[in-house]
């Protein structure tokens, strides 16, 4: 029993080391250009032509340059927001938990206060523009299906820059934003819930350490079920894509998009691309926790810092 007198437990912030950035963006790297990618052009391509199913998804992609169109918006802006969106995450979530804790929020609401926090600064500090530019790199083919010849990356982002400005750019970061905070929240939910649930089937409920098995379990678990926001995703599909309907809404917000999107295509649609969704956090997961610990290595022998990130 605890005394009055008995002074609490100084709380710290969490530094944020050289060697935890660069883990995280090496990771994120290896991720995006290997499966990453692939999966997420095939589920954007799923969600912005909600008439079409997995099969018929692949068979786009393919004939839009064959292996290579499953690497459209791969370079920059994939590998722009897979080498900065850690950072951010780490930074703004270090401090967001920092805070939550000091209001006396428990270690469980702070983790997922921070992680919250780090996903809507991802989305307005970096992901925003490289989420958009992305997936106009993708439907902009269907207006070389029309005949026409489609402009190069960088003149497709300063024709967007020049005509609407930083908003353009930004367009659907609002939709992002609501993605990625109910994503780290979700995500990081559900994988503790997971975990709770292995350690009681295995007997590890007094602190045991998880083997990689197991914690790819959990983790991927948590990926994959928190695909329950995907209606969000192809709202935010929808709000950046460059395709033409005249029965589209003109200047689209999340609830336009939304009644636009099940109007025409009903709930089915709204789930649109859930299937690679499922894939790509479950790649994420393999990356993450599989490889984490030979990453980890390899970044505190380059750096001479103990990495105190956890992945």
């Amino acid at each position: 029993m605890s005394t009055l007198g008995e002074p609490k437990p100084k709380l710290e912030k969490k530094p944020v080391k050289f060697s935890n950035l660069l883990l995280g963006a090496g990771l994120n790297m290896f991720e995006v250009t290997t499966l990453g990618q692939p999966l997420e052009v095939v589920k954007t391509t799923m969600a912005a032509n909600r008439g079409d199913g997995f099969t018929a998804a692949l068979a786009r992609v393919w004939s839009r340059g064959g292996v290579f169109g499953y690497y459209q918006g791969l370079i920059p802006w994939a590998w722009i927001e897979a080498s900065t969106k850690g950072a951010v995450l780490l930074f703004v979530a270090s401090e967001a938990e920092y805070y939550a804790k000091s209001f006396g929020a428990s270690d469980f609401v702070s983790g997922v206060s921070g992680g919250m926090a780090g996903g809507v600064a991802q989305a307005y500090a970096t992901m925003g523009f490289c989420t958009c530019m992305k997936t106009v790199e993708i439907t902009k083919h269907k207006i070389a299906a029309k005949g026409v010849k489609p402009p190069g990356t960088f003149e497709t982002f300063m024709d967007i820059y020049r005509k609407e400005g930083i908003r353009g750019i930004n367009r659907g970061v609002n939709a992002v934003a609501i993605r990625q905070t109910t994503n780290w929240g979700s995500r990081f939910g559900l994988s503790r819930l997971a975990e709770s649930g292995i350690r009681r089937f295995t007997g590890k409920e007094t602190g045991e350490r998880l083997t990689s098995f197991e914690k790819i379990l959990a983790s991927g678990l948590g990926g994959g079920l928190s695909a329950w926001n995907q209606p969000i995703e192809v709202i935010r599909v929808e709000m950046q894509s460059k395709t033409v309907d005249p029965n589209r809404p003109a200047n689209l917000t999340v609830g336009k998009t939304l009644n636009y999107i099940y109007s025409n295509n009903g709930i089915k649609g709204l789930y649109r691309g859930v299937t690679p969704r499922i894939g790509l956090g479950v790649w994420q997961t393999i990356c993450m926790v599989a490889l984490g610990d030979m990453a980890k290595e390899a970044v505190e022998k380059l750096t001479g810092d103990k990495v105190t990130a956890k992945h």
